[in-house]
């Protein structure tokens, strides 16, 4: 199997990266290919490839980086050392940083929300950002689709469950919650809550024209993980938002 699918996340794709090279490092033969995998996709991350050793990219097999490592330090002790060092920066981005201190915030207030499906959802698109963009977007609109659901579901208001769009979900909601433009006064909240809505519009949209719901024969560009982060944490934000308005504004 090749270690890219046996390997389900980047923690541990570059733990066996370091530890294949800790290996040749020190006289071992690991595999070629395993190399040529892991090295393509570390060097081809948008979001990681900058954390990579900076003579890492030049090291185009196992001879070449002997060679260099070598070169470099003449003892096996001081090439495990220099490998751990070098790539400290990915390790402990991979290890601490899954999760920003606003995905936190925004996991918490989910969990008040008592939706083992909005947890699921949010948990899903937030695993996929880096590994699969396309997947997170559309998890992204998947999590805003379950929170509006919820919230009609909790309150007894009826829609149509089979065809019913994203938009048409998120106005049934901004009436049921005084969330609506027109519903305030005040010039500022009518700007601010424009913007949710088009928050809304706009991660369906990005959801069709990016996410992974479509052939890729429809889709004439493929997201980038920064895309898809601000799909998570667009989504996140409103979903935390409704959420909370739901409950400080009781049925009636």
């Amino acid at each position: 199997m090749p270690i890219l699918r046996e390997l389900t996340d980047d923690y541990n794709r570059a733990m066996a990266l370091v530890n294949l090279l800790r290996d040749r490092a020190t006289g071992g033969s690991p595999s070629e290919a395993d190399f040529a995998d892991l090295r393509r996709y570390f060097v081809n991350h948008e979001d990681l490839s900058q954390l990579l050793p900076r003579w890492f990219a030049a090291q185009r097999s196992l001879n070449q980086f002997w060679n260099f490592i070598g070169d470099e330090f003449p003892s096996y002790r001081e090439r495990r050392k220099y490998l751990w060092n070098e790539f400290h920066p990915l390790l402990t981005r991979l290890e601490t940083a899954t999760v920003s201190p606003a995905e936190e915030d925004i996991e918490d207030g989910l969990k008040a929300f008592s939706s083992e499906g909005v947890n699921r959802a949010w948990k899903q698109m937030v695993q996929r950002v880096g590994n699969d963009p396309e997947g997170a977007i559309t998890a992204s609109r998947n999590l805003l689709e379950t929170v509006l659901k919820h919230i009609l579901d909790s309150r007894n208001i009826t829609y149509d469950t089979v065809s019913i769009e994203l938009p048409d979900l998120y106005k049934a909601v901004q009436k049921e919650l005084g969330l609506a433009p027109e519903q305030h006064q005040e010039q500022i909240f009518k700007q601010i809550l424009g913007g949710c809505s088009g928050v809304v519009n706009g991660l369906g949209a990005m959801r069709n024209r990016l996410g992974d719901a479509h052939g890729v024969g429809m889709r004439t560009v493929r997201p980038a993980p920064r895309h898809a982060r601000l799909a998570v944490n667009l989504a996140g934000s409103m979903a935390l938002f409704l959420a909370e308005t739901h409950h400080a504004k009781p049925a009636d």
